[in-house]
C-alpha cells in the first residue's frame, strides 16, 4: 500500500477525455496516463481525437522537427 497516494480531484470548468473509456469527464476522473485535457468546455474535448489528429499532422509535416536519416552523411 502507497503511503502518499496522491488522489485525482477534478475541478469544475475543467473538462477532460479519457482515453480508455472513451468518453469526456468534467474534472478528471481517470489517471493521467489515460486523458486529454484539460479543455475548456465540454464541446473542445468531445473533439479531443480530432484536435490530436490535427496537431500530429502539423508536427509530422513541419520540417524543423524531422531528424536526419540514419546513415545520412550528417551524422558524425
Amino acid at each position: 500500500m502507497a503511503l502518499f497516494k496522491k488522489r485525482t480531484v477534478g475541478k469544475p470548468g475543467e473538462w477532460f477525455y479519457c482515453l480508455e473509456h472513451k468518453k469526456v469527464e468534467e474534472g478528471p476522473e481517470c489517471p493521467a496516463k489515460d486523458r486529454f485535457g484539460p479543455y475548456a468546455s465540454r464541446q473542445e474535448a468531445e473533439h479531443a481525437m480530432e484536435i490530436a489528429r490535427e496537431r500530429n499532422l502539423v508536427w509530422e509535416n513541419d520540417p524543423k522537427w524531422h531528424d536526419a536519416p540514419a546513415g545520412s552523411a550528417d551524422e558524425d
